[in-house]
């Protein structure tokens, strides 16, 4: 096989694999209530909010 060949084969495994990862990120993301959604930034805010000193 040729050089250029290979590239191609590579890059096309490398879309394929892409396109898997955000399906699963897509259909994990789809399974939160709005609600859930909600808590979860909440809690971050919280969070962030608790871990930084104000600046004096």
């Amino acid at each position: 096989m040729r050089w250029w060949k290979v590239a191609g084969l590579a890059g096309l495994a490398g879309v394929a694999a892409t396109g898997v990862v955000l399906a699963r990120a897509e259909r994990q993301r789809r399974q939160y209530t709005p609600e859930q959604i909600r808590e979860r930034l909440h809690a971050r805010v919280d969070a962030v909010e608790h871990t930084t000193t104000p600046a004096e």
